[in-house]
């Protein structure tokens, strides 16, 4: 593989996609996860340990919570992450146990700091549209690199798309890159987020974009 994307979720749409077991969503953008691109789980034997990442536990409910699932003690979301991205991951160094692949992510999430960026750049959610060019020009303006942003498109009848998925990407060196490949490229990592019915999908320039405040 050759990048990661480092993954930021904004619970409120999450909930939207599959109203299954989701209450009082966070109002902040929390990790959905990791991702090395062209990968997906890469050592079936190396299993999901949550003692190793015991002192983790607070911050992750915190950062990187199971949207879906509100009990405090599921673990089966972070399960997920490692077995399918974090064995891939851990050819790294830096990322090499579940400690430091968690330990790294809730590091990055700070460093990236999505939340406070949107906020300096007056980008609240709110019950009217934005500009998903605005959007994106305030986040590439602050990270310097292209992050890639995912919808879910209009529902009947409906004219605006609503912002669901942010992806900030790092090298393998954990420097911030473009994430959109280049015109013409094939981009490996497609939505993974296939809830409900519903999913999500690289955004359309050209469409309002809703920032939902409240699950509708």
């Amino acid at each position: 593989w050759k990048k990661l994307y480092f993954a930021h979720h904004w619970p409120v749409t999450v909930c939207k996609m599959n109203a299954n077991d989701c209450h009082d969503p966070p109002m902040y953008w929390t990790i959905h996860g990791l991702w090395p691109d062209r990968a997906e789980d890469c050592n079936r034997t190396w299993h999901f340990n949550v003692t190793e990442i015991k002192d983790l536990i607070l911050d992750m409910r915190h950062y990187w919570p199971d949207v879906l699932h509100s009990s405090l003690n599921r673990t089966q979301f972070w399960k997920h992450e490692w077995d399918k991205h974090g064995t891939c991951a851990a050819t790294l160094e830096v990322l090499n146990s579940q400690k430091k692949y968690f330990g790294k992510a809730l590091e990055l999430y700070l460093h990236v700091d999505l939340n406070g960026v949107l906020l300096k750049a007056g980008i609240k959610p709110s019950s009217s549209y934005y500009k998903m060019t605005a959007i994106k020009e305030a986040l590439t303006r602050f990270y310097g690199v292209t992050p890639k942003i995912q919808c879910l498109p209009p529902e009947e009848g409906e004219k605006a798309q609503t912002i669901g998925q942010i992806e900030i990407c790092f090298t393998k060196e954990l420097q911030l890159v473009n994430c959109m490949a280049l015109e013409g490229e094939s981009n490996p990592v497609e939505a993974h987020l296939k809830l409900g019915t519903s999913e999500l999908s690289v955004c359309n320039d050209t469409l309002p974009t809703y920032y939902p405040s409240e699950v509708q």
